[in-house]
């Protein structure tokens, strides 16, 4: 059983509007229990940039902590690889 969120009169869970006051439910959004935010999204998004930008596109409103990540870490990988290619232009090619 719930509870109104105006009187907090007991009120069943499927109530979409309290019987005793008349107040409508706001039902409570059940967040992602697998919304952790865990480094493996940033290591893979670092590794491969564009496989970590999709991630961010797609979960960045379902699972903001896996998406941050993910996206931080393809940001990262990212402007890492243009600072190597530039410094391995700017060397020239060894051996060449």
């Amino acid at each position: 059983m719930a509870y109104c969120t105006n009187c907090g009169h007991e009120i069943s869970d499927e109530a979409v509007v309290c019987p005793n006051c008349g107040v409508p439910q706001k039902k409570v959004k059940a967040t992602a229990s697998n919304d952790t935010g865990s480094i493996g999204w940033g290591i893979l998004g670092f590794c491969i940039p564009l496989v970590g930008l999709i991630l961010y596109l797609v979960w960045k409103d379902t699972q903001p902590n896996n998406a941050k990540t993910a996206g931080t870490g393809a940001l990262i990988g990212f402007i890492l690889n243009i600072i190597g290619s530039i410094i391995i232009a700017a060397n020239g090619v060894p051996g060449l």
